[in-house]
């Protein structure tokens, strides 16, 4: 079954199924907030499902398209549309989310997003990590960006985000977005995603 998997971990050493939902796509990526999981589906777009009772999961609704990363913020969510970038979704009423705002990156594979106040960490392939100001939804901004092999995943923790690419994990300081700088990194044989 692909989608999305509900696992109890109370007990590390013995993780539990509490649920699942098999959604049309392939799960890519997913974000929870509130009562409600964000899935990244792949061909099957943005799903939305109610996880309240895990044991019964049920769609509230669906944003078609590509979707390989997600993140939410309040109201929206940010997707990582793959070949046409990062997509911004009003999701305040779950059953009918409207597009609000997109930026077609450069790299051509956006495969991964963060949100950190105003501004939206996106893993751009070849055109490695992109930042693009989202305080207007409508209008989102590039503000700067680091390439350094093909990004496949980020996260950011304070003024540092930490991407994934063909060489391992980069340590990238982004205190000023148009200007960020390589701290460091870890040599690995390729890496697909960082938490």
């Amino acid at each position: 079954e692909e989608g999305l998997q509900i696992i109890a971990v109370s007990d590390p050493a013995n993780p539990v199924s509490r649920g699942s939902y098999d959604t049309p796509g392939v799960a890519w990526g997913v974000a929870v907030a509130g009562s409600l999981a964000y899935v990244a589906d792949w061909y099957g777009g943005l799903q939305i499902i109610e996880v309240s009772d895990p044991a019964h999961p049920t769609l509230r609704g669906n944003f078609a398209g590509y979707a390989e990363g997600v993140a939410v913020a309040g109201n929206l969510a940010y997707i990582t549309n793959t070949w046409n970038g990062l997509q911004i979704i009003e999701v305040s009423d779950p059953a009918n989310p409207m597009l609000r705002g997109s930026y077609d990156t450069p790299g051509g594979y956006a495969s991964d997003v963060t949100v950190v106040g105003s501004l939206a960490y996106v893993a751009d392939g070849e055109n490695g990590l992109q930042i693009i100001d989202v305080s207007d939804p409508t209008n989102p901004v590039f503000r700067g960006g680091y390439v350094n092999g093909y990004t496949r995943g980020v996260a950011v923790a304070g003024d540092v985000a930490y991407t994934t690419d063909d060489s391992g994990l980069q340590i990238i300081e982004v205190s000023d977005p148009a200007h960020p700088v390589r701290r460091g990194g870890y040599t690995t044989d390729g890496a697909e995603d960082v938490d």
